[in-house]
């Protein structure tokens, strides 16, 4: 185990009533599913209803649309693309598009090695309130080199992209976009984009679709009566994406993407909202990416979120423009920087800054030593940030490294039955890093266009089936109280918040411990600040054994 100084702060939000009505807490799909429709992808054949699809764009379902793709042979006049983003017309009729033109539920099974699944109900379908499309993923196998693999164009938008009445507060129940991961499935997205393409003679957007999975409308994804159906996205570039709004209220979804693992993209009004399921996102198999950005707001009402940036970027776990709101479930996000979360979150949040990165297991127990928390980071981050309905005002110690035994998913411990021979961390002193919290220097010379991690996941290698979902994960449900009232919208309404300097933000009016050096992590909602945290120096604090 390496050796490291540790420099930390950790903050707190105090808490206030709030829930996000853009998404109800009860699932917007029903339990019992049935299907209108059902299509049966296979790279020799397409079946609908058990009968080989039709190729007349008049119908429900038909194969034959041109694929949307950045071509290849074209100038800067087309659009801003580079030179790896192009590809050639007999790459891109390599794919099968399977187009749906009528709303309706539809399942979706099988393998298209090479295609894409669209749906596009018309241009009128924007406003028209029954052009909804459901999706049950029931074990579906999607690749597409030149696009992305799933694509909502055109279906019932139930949200405003208005700037000026923009709030966190959003309901997608109705939203044209719905996906349904069918329980006890595992479903593969593997997709590309499509780089920005101009309207002819000028530099404005035609096309843009920057994900693997990909909506141009609000959309809802949900995990079925139970919860276990797993959807694993591998994207070269972003990986799920909505232009406008994004709700997750279930299922188990991985995502391992080139850039941003969620985007939601609309400057000052995108919502994305996670009440429920199980979310694990690594960003790190390209230059840069932030695991969840949002233009707009992120609020995280329940279920599990392990959001964890690309390692050798000055990208965030969590990220947000308009303000990130914690009001439930166990959230863990790891980074290049911190983007910070907001005071009025509903659930206590710890925040931790690095001295150097680390690559080590953190453990935080109460002042008995029984272990709140623990999470084994698989690359080196400089800026943690953790929130589980166990972090209560009170005494905390923090440990690295050590054996650790326990139940366990993608690093994050559900159970811990023994911690031993951890090093005990300490807080107070000078805060190393820079002013203001600024992170240490890079060593790459690559103005952050960083190597990639060793033994990254590579974007190009079919994506592993994942492990068993943890146990006591929240499936499929939002926050069990759905009469709480919506916060009123953060000050500056319409207005990104204020970044603060070095990435490090004003929690809870921080009261540091620059002069006092503890062992012991206090915490209240009036101070929760712990700069440069380092090695306990005592023999007997140094190496601690604990026990849950």
């Amino acid at each position: 185990m390496r050796t490291k100084i540790l420099n930390k702060i950790v903050a707190l939000g105090t808490v206030s009533l709030m829930t996000t009505a853009c998404v109800p807490a009860s699932s917007a799909m029903t339990e019992d599913i049935k299907a209108d429709s059902v299509i049966e992808l296979s790279d020799s054949e397409i079946l609908v209803d058990g009968e080989k699809a039709s190729t007349d764009s008049s119908s429900a379902v038909y194969t034959g649309a041109d694929i949307i793709y950045y071509e290849g042979g074209t100038d800067e006049s087309y659009g801003a693309g580079t030179e790896a983003e192009k590809h050639s017309a007999e790459e891109a009729a390599a794919n099968t598009v399977v187009t749906i033109t009528e709303p309706g539920t539809y399942e979706i099974k099988g393998t298209l090695s090479n295609g894409q699944l669209a749906i596009d109900l018309g241009e009128d379908a924007e406003d028209d309130p029954n052009a909804v499309v459901t999706l049950v993923l029931d074990g579906v196998d999607i690749n597409c080199s030149v696009a992305p693999a799933v694509i909502f164009y055109n279906v019932y938008e139930c949200g405003s992209g208005d700037t000026e009445t923009a709030t966190s507060e959003v309901d997608t129940s109705a939203a044209g976009a719905n996906v349904i991961i069918a329980d006890g499935t595992v479903n593969n997205i593997t997709g590309s984009h499509v780089a920005k393409i101009y309207k002819d003679g000028t530099t404005d957007k035609k096309y843009k679709f920057d994900g693997a999975f990909y909506s141009k409308m609000s959309m809802n994804i949900d995990g079925g009566t139970l919860g276990t159906g797993r959807l694993n996205i591998t994207a070269d570039n972003e990986g799920l994406d909505s232009e406008l709004h994004l709700t997750i209220n279930g299922g188990i979804i991985h995502i391992n993407s080139a850039d941003d693992g969620i985007n939601t993209n609309e400057d000052g009004v995108s919502v994305t909202t996670i009440n429920g399921g199980y979310l694990y996102i690594f960003a790190g198999n390209g230059a840069e990416g932030d695991g969840i950005d949002s233009n707009g707001w992120i609020v995280i009402n329940g279920g599990t979120v392990i959001s964890l940036a690309n390692p050798n970027s000055m990208d965030g776990g969590i990220d947000s423009d308009m303000g990130t709101y914690i009001n439930g479930g166990t959230v863990v996000g790891a980074g290049g920087m911190y983007d910070e979360i907001e005071n009025d979150s509903e659930q206590l949040f710890m925040f931790m800054q690095f001295a150097e990165d680390t690559d080590d297991t953190i453990v935080v127990t109460d002042e008995n030593d029984n272990p709140v928390f623990s999470y084994d980071f698989p690359y080196d981050y400089t800026y943690i940030v953790f929130s589980t309905p166990e972090l209560a005002e009170g005494t905390y110690h923090v440990y690295r490294g050590g054996s650790i035994e326990g139940t366990e998913e993608d690093g994050l411990y559900t159970s811990i039955t023994s911690y031993t021979d951890g090093t005990q961390l300490k807080h107070g002193g000078e805060l190393k890093g820079g002013m203001n919290g600024e992170p240490p220097a890079r060593s790459d010379n690559n103005g952050g266009m960083a190597e990639m991690p060793e033994n990254a996941p590579n974007s190009d290698v079919t994506q592993p089936t994942p492990p068993e979902k943890p146990k006591n994960t929240n499936n499929s449900e939002g926050p069990s109280d759905s009469s709480k009232t919506p916060p009123e919208k953060p000050d500056g309404n319409g207005e990104p918040k204020e970044k603060p300097e070095g990435g490090l933000g004003d929690h809870m009016g921080m009261n540091n411990s620059a002069e006092e050096e503890s062992s012991d992590f206090v915490f209240t909602t009036e101070a929760g600040s712990f700069t440069n945290v380092t090695y306990a120096e005592s023999a007997t604090e140094s190496t601690k054994t604990t026990a849950a």
